[in-house]
């Protein structure tokens, strides 16, 4: 870990690299290839008025990814392996079921959208490209140490940028766009407040919960201080000091890709008037046309480096549920023959999430299954980490402080009525 030192050198370029860790991940995997079909879609269909969704997720993603992070480094265990020691089993255990299920249709959605995209740039067919993307990932978490593979995550963020030279290629104008953004006048009806649920749980999403407090173990068993932060009798601001660096550039980074994704299909698209994308390569392919080959290369390269990324952490999370829940050994810094159940659990969410893609559903239906369970678990869990965040006896002198508690807080029940009104509009 970074260690603090007010007499040595200025930090290099890569004591920063190495700043940056699980809460960067985080929130650039958040951008998956689902997220960019969503913020496609709510450019395409009104324009600059949802630009502001951008900042108004931004602290309450930033707070339970904080809770989540601080949860792990603290009790030196991941999410799943806490929540057991608050909850009852049954309702561990039934979440997770959940969680591993919404992951299942969530990676099935990105595996196709990162074959489609690879196919739109050199040809070739869908499936195939999607085998390669799925073996790929299996293989870097499973047979990869973590020490290792830690950095392949970083590196990837990188390909996010894309979505920011993407906007810079185009003719947008700014004045009516920032103003949009601050000052939204669309005509606020179901569909809008639809679209703006659907932004919120793309952004606010349980794997991300699972993972970045499972990744703070991992990063804390390979570190100089390898044991909880409850177990020391001083010390601790600068892990602290790191995870809030971390994780708050992590999900500000993430909003800031999802404000120019919206930003860019609605300057091209909602301008042209193309309203209706149901995946992240059909507004790649309504690009083409409007926008030149250089930006639709972009956005479609863009969708691949995302959905690299994004697909290790839907899968690893699933295994970190699980492999907690039962008390397996997880960590992807273990040999695949000792840590069995956990990497059998990664291998099935992406076989199985490649393997629906042969089924006939198509995307946008995964992504609904998706958003429906992802719907049903955040809450309860959310509850749950802000219960645990907040109890002295179990975070000991990093019980979370006041204005944490209340934007945890504020945010579950945020959630909360993202997915009632998420129950009404798939029942209505």
């Amino acid at each position: 870990m970074l260690q603090a030192n007010r007499s040595g050198p200025k930090p290099t370029s890569k004591t920063i690299f190495r700043l940056f860790g699980p809460g960067l991940v985080t929130g650039a995997a958040d951008d998956d290839p689902s997220g960019i079909a969503t913020y496609s879609q709510a450019g395409a269909q009104f324009g600059y008025g949802l630009l502001w969704t951008a900042f108004l997720t931004a602290p309450f993603m930033i707070a339970i990814q904080l809770v989540s992070a601080r949860i792990g480094r603290v009790a030196g265990k991941g999410l799943a392996a806490n929540v057991v020691e608050l909850a009852p089993r049954w309702l561990v255990l039934a979440l997770i079921f959940l969680l591993v299920a919404a992951n299942t249709f969530n990676i099935a959605a990105d595996i196709a959208a990162m074959g489609e995209s690879l196919s739109l740039v050199i040809g070739g067919l869908t499936h195939e490209h999607a085998l390669i993307f799925a073996s790929l990932s299996i293989l870097l978490e499973v047979f990869v140490p973590y020490r290792r593979y830690a950095p392949v995550p970083k590196v990837l963020t990188l390909s996010l940028f894309a979505y920011v030279i993407t906007a810079l290629t185009v003719d947008i104008p700014w004045s009516t766009a920032l103003l949009a953004a601050i000052w939204p006048r669309s005509t606020v009806n179901t569909d809008y407040f639809l679209m703006v649920v659907a932004v919120l749980g793309t952004t606010i999403s349980p794997y991300l919960f699972f993972w970045q407090a499972s990744q703070e173990v991992e990063e804390m068993n390979r570190g100089h201080v390898r044991r909880p932060l409850r177990e020391a009798a001083n010390g601790g601001k600068l892990e602290l000091r790191r995870i809030r660096i971390d994780t708050t550039v992590g999900m500000i980074f993430s909003n800031t890709i999802a404000f120019f994704i919206i930003l860019t299909t609605a300057a091209v698209l909602n301008t042209n008037g193309v309203t209706n994308i149901n995946s992240a390569t059909q507004a790649a392919e309504a690009l083409r046309p409007l926008a030149g080959d250089f930006t639709f290369v972009l956005f479609a390269l863009g969708i691949i480096g995302t959905g690299l990324l994004a697909i290790p952490v839907l899968a690893g999370s699933a295994a970190y549920g699980v492999a907690e829940a039962f008390g397996w050994q997880a960590t992807l810094e273990a040999k695949a023959p000792d840590a069995v159940g956990f990497y059998t659990i990664i291998a099935a969410a992406t076989v199985i999430g490649f393997g629906l893609g042969f089924t006939g559903f198509d995307a946008i239906h995964m992504l609904v299954w998706s958003a429906v369970l992802n719907g049903i678990v955040a809450v309860p869990i959310m509850a749950m980490m802000m219960a645990i965040v907040s109890n002295e006896k179990l975070m000991g002198r990093f019980r979370a402080k006041r204005w944490l508690v209340v934007l945890g807080w504020l945010g579950t029940a945020l959630m909360g009525i993202a997915v009632v009104a998420l129950f009404w509009s798939v029942l209505a």
